[in-house]
């Protein structure tokens, strides 16, 4: 069963998601993230979120190479 994530994303990733060109999230898999999930990216700048949001679908995970508990997402935007 697919979960929906809420997750804090700073400015300076926020933007680059927002617009397609950063096409994944390194996250530290303390959710349990699974292809399916949907990620809705809270942008979060000085300590507070600045209302602007982006929804992707994850729709492939890897821990190849990353540091211990952190995965890869490849991700979708939702329209």
């Amino acid at each position: 069963m697919s979960k929906e994530h809420h997750l804090k994303i700073l400015p300076e990733y926020f933007e680059p998601v927002r617009y397609g060109l950063k096409t994944f999230e390194i996250r530290k898999n303390d959710r349990d993230y699974h292809v399916g999930d949907t990620l809705i990216l809270k942008e979060f700048k000085d300590e507070c979120f600045t209302g602007n949001i982006v929804k992707a679908v994850v729709t492939y995970i890897t821990d190849y190479a990353q540091q211990d508990n952190y995965v890869v997402m490849a991700i979708d935007l939702e329209d």
